[in-house]
């Protein structure tokens, strides 16, 4: 266009300066799902088809993890819907990264609605401005504390409406939705794991908030959720009252922090923990303590499912000598592998192992019955004679075999599997008795 004398342009020349220079100009039609792109320059004429459908269109403005084109799951996609529904005018930036660029691109996005809430013009311009995408990105850095908040939104329990939303991963800016509270609860609930659903949707309900907060109150509960990504990840849910002067005023900002590594280094201590308390420090297998539950818990299931159950005891042959002649460290590391074959045959046959005390071990075996432990404990009897052992070579093992009993008390059962290996012992050692 000709430049002309300030006085002199008119809305005709606006309009031309506009096209000439604005980037792209789409039109939108949210009734039929349709756009058409009446200019594309730059960036645009990859980024932007002639035409297509408007669901996908705001996919690729919104529904990307920030600063690539990399989509979120889909099952948070299903928020474009509401996403692309304006009824005024608005405008944002965007970080639009196109296929093989290693630097986003930063869009201002202006929306101006000319059918309220069904058809729109969309103006978007890049910033070729290296100083203005050199900000956004240092800014980026300086939040990364802040970033541990996945979303957050502002909330209206009487109006049921949500605004100020902002996903974290998707953009640093505040995304329009035209959402009803409810509406949002009920479509995210799906993202949150199954068990925890329950509590979701009972922590959530409006009454409930209404009832247990005071103005200014703050409450946080720990689930898991699916991430943009699609992942179940740990996360912190906050609800906060507004502090207003009205009573009746219901307002709450809710926020979502992503606490998933500490927690998951705080399960994998409390597992540690665990496993200290139940487990044998010097083999590996359970504790008496723990075995002794285990046994208790089988027995308790027998008597009310009348699914079969067995024990058995086991006791090293003349494991004294082994200490006497040996040394308790070369005791101990005999021991050691002794539990590593009861471990390997506990894992394969799916039954409990656990040490007794001193050179006696007990193996708990549920769902099977007297014949199959017998069975199992002669193939690990003769397991434990071939086995190489350092320093000794070879030792055995004798096992008392019983079953479970609908009337058993703990004691009848322990003292039947202790006569059964005792008998074993008085039979010349390295057998298996059933009693």
């Amino acid at each position: 266009m000709k430049d002309k004398k300030l006085t002199d342009y008119t809305v005709d020349d606006v309009s031309e300066l506009l096209l000439e220079n604005v980037d792209a100009i789409v039109i939108v039609d949210s009734t039929i799902d349709m756009y058409k792109a009446v200019v594309r320059r730059g960036i645009f004429e990859e980024f932007l088809d002639e035409s297509g459908s408007y669901h996908d269109l705001i996919l690729d403005l919104w529904f990307h993890f920030n600063g690539t084109n990399e989509k979120v799951s889909g099952e948070y996609q299903i928020f474009a819907d509401s996403t692309g529904v304006f009824n005024s005018k608005y405008s944002r930036r965007l970080k639009l990264a196109l296929e093989g660029d290693d630097t986003p691109h930063l869009v201002q996005l202006t929306v101006y609605p000319f059918v309220k809430g069904k058809k729109y013009v969309f103006v978007l311009d890049e910033f070729v401005d290296n100083e203005s995408l050199q900000e956004s990105l240092t800014s980026k850095k300086i939040t990364t504390i802040q970033e541990t908040y996945l979303f957050s939104m502002y909330i209206d329990l009487v109006a049921d409406t949500t605004s100020s939303i902002n996903v974290t991963e998707i953009s640093d800016d505040v995304v329009n939705y035209n959402l009803k509270y409810s509406d949002w609860r009920m479509m995210i609930v799906n993202m949150i794991w199954p068990e925890d659903q329950e509590q979701f949707l009972r922590r959530t309900d409006p009454e409930y908030l209404k009832k247990n907060f005071t103005p200014g109150r703050t409450s946080s509960y720990d689930c898991m959720m699916q991430n943009l990504e699609g992942k179940y990840i740990w996360v912190k849910l906050i609800f906060s009252r507004a502090q207003t002067y009205n009573e009746d005023d219901y307002r709450f900002v809710f926020m979502v922090q992503d606490i998933h590594d500490n927690s998951m280094e705080l399960l994998s201590t409390l597992q540690k923990f665990e496993e200290k308390a139940i487990k044998d420090p010097l083999t590996g297998v359970f504790n008496h303590g723990e075995i002794e539950t285990q046994l208790n818990n089988t027995l308790a299931h027998h008597q009310n499912s009348q699914e079969p159950g067995s024990v058995m005891l086991l006791d090293l042959d003349m494991f004294k000598n082994v200490n006497d002649n040996y040394g308790h460290s070369v005791g101990d590391t005999t021991l050691k592998h002794f539990a590593k074959i009861l471990m390997e045959f506990a894992a394969k046959n799916e039954v409990m192992a656990g040490r007794w005390g001193g050179e006696e071990f007990v193996v708990v075996c549920r769902g099977k019955d007297g014949e199959k432990a017998y069975e199992m404990a002669e193939s690990l009897r003769k397991e434990v004679e071939e086995y190489l052992f350092p320093e000794i070579c070879h030792i055995t093992c004798s096992i008392g075999v019983t079953d479970l009993k609908p009337d058993d008390s703990f004691k009848e059962v322990f003292d039947r599997m202790d006569k059964a290996m005792y008998a074993s012992k008085h039979n010349g050692r390295n057998k298996v008795t059933k009693m």
